[in-house]
């Protein structure tokens, strides 16, 4: 029996290390799983998500909930994500993550990162994220169950998840004023990004996060993935990538126009 479990998983490859950062990455919500202190028994929570510059998911969470005095209790948590299609839930990617909570004080560096990623993603939240019982939650991965439709299975590993990219460091520091740039005054770029390299089929996108591999963009509870060519090699270089897609974006536009109207 266990030869044959193991045959299951398929070996890792770009592909589904790809898939996996889309799905962590584009997910606005997941399933929470911590082991409930009074029995020891699993406890399983929806729980609002955001990322970490590094792709690590970013919770808020209450005193209030069952989840918290969980992780408070034991760290040890998984997080599925992944959002379901038409038709059979189960044919859709998904992926589980084991992770270890780490609750972010308030005023530090990696705090205050968490609270304007996570308000960046869910707006909303800005309604309650600073009373004093709520806190952010970062989820440090440690492995990860990919099943990325049927016959489809891999295990992958923290640097698969939460790459060491140098140019996030940079980013700490300029990310909000670039998105908040990008926002006010180049949303036309924005969905010239979403409909040529986000998959995305309509217009009205804003940046919700910015880090050396891509951008994340939402539209009212849509949301999407826009990948770079390359990462950053620093922080420094975001302009410029920016500008060269949006032309490279126009260029396709105007070939696919031509080729409807040849006349």
């Amino acid at each position: 029996m266990a030869d044959k479990a193991k045959n299951v998983i398929r070996k890792t490859d770009g592909e589904a290390i790809a898939l996996a950062r889309r799905l962590i990455r584009s997910a606005r919500h997941g399933a929470l799983a911590v082991i409930e202190p009074e029995t020891g028994a699993p406890f399983a929570s929806r729980v609002a998500t955001a990322t970490d510059l590094d792709g690590s998911p970013i919770i808020l969470v209450s005193t209030l909930s069952t989840h918290t005095s969980g992780l408070a209790a034991d760290p040890r948590c998984s997080l599925l994500v992944g959002e379901p299609g038409k038709g059979d839930p189960l044919a859709h990617p998904r992926i589980t993550l084991s992770c270890m909570a780490e609750r972010l004080e308030r005023g530090t560096p990696a705090g205050d990162r968490a609270r304007r990623r996570y308000l960046n993603r869910h707006p909303k939240a800005k309604l309650y994220a600073d009373f004093g019982d709520f806190s952010f939650v970062r989820l440090a991965m440690e492995r990860a169950s990919l099943n990325g439709g049927f016959g489809k299975a891999y295990l992958l590993g923290p640097d698969d998840l939460a790459p060491h990219l140098p140019a996030n460091a940079g980013l700490a520091d300029t990310e909000q004023g670039a998105l908040e740039h990008m926002n006010e005054d180049h949303r036309d770029a924005i969905d010239l990004y979403a409909r040529h390299f986000g998959g995305a089929r309509s217009d009205g996108w804003l940046i919700t996060g910015i880090d050396a591999e891509g951008l994340d963009i939402a539209s009212g509870d849509e949301v999407h993935r826009v990948l770079f060519p390359a990462p950053l090699g620093e922080a420094g270089a975001l302009r410029a990538v920016l500008v060269d897609m949006a032309k490279t974006a126009r260029a396709m536009e105007t070939n696919s126009q031509h080729a409807a109207n040849p006349t």
